[in-house]
């Protein structure tokens, strides 16, 4: 299981005074005015920083971050990462996951019969799809939907699902 999780990228610094914009990533962007501490992934590790100060500005959040007072600190930091630790990320609640805890589960249907892994989970807004990669390189679109995710099984590495019909048509 995934111990990080990106919840934005720093797209530019914003002003001289060490403020960055960062564009979230992650479902619910007031999670931001309750981050203190966080990681930044430079691609050569990890590194820690204490959020200072949060602002909203259009869909950006402008972050400062403790300890960069000047442009000149932060802008080695344009195109990176922020993570927080499982510890820091959001609650879930009854029947939720992570979505990296769930990429590269095994697909089974209810009848037993192997369908593929979850390769990837699009988030449409409605309800979130998930993209089924089949053993001969066929994607299949799953609703995440009660009626056709019947049971997700981190420790076992596997999900149930039921085949709506038409589904499995095109």
């Amino acid at each position: 299981m995934e111990q990080t999780f990106r919840v934005g990228v720093i797209t530019s610094t914003h002003g001289l005074r060490g403020e960055v914009k960062v564009f979230p990533t992650t479902d619910d962007v007031q999670r931001f005015k309750q981050l203190r501490d966080v990681l930044v992934d430079t691609g050569k590790g990890l590194v820690p920083m204490e959020v200072e100060q949060v602002r909203f500005f259009k869909n950006m959040v402008i972050v400062k971050f403790k300890g960069y007072d000047d442009i000149n600190g932060i802008e080695i930091y344009k195109g990176k990462d922020i993570l927080v630790t499982r510890e820091n990320a959001v609650e879930l609640g009854p029947d939720e996951n992570y979505i990296a805890d769930l990429i590269g589960l095994a697909v089974v249907t209810d009848e037993g019969e192997p369908l593929g892994e979850l390769a990837d989970v699009l988030q449409t807004g409605a309800n979130d799809v998930y993209v089924v990669k089949t053993p001969e390189g066929k994607e299949i679109l799953l609703p995440s939907i009660k009626q056709c995710i019947l049971k997700v099984d981190l420790e076992a590495g596997q999900i149930t699902v039921h085949v709506l019909d038409g589904l499995l048509d095109l």
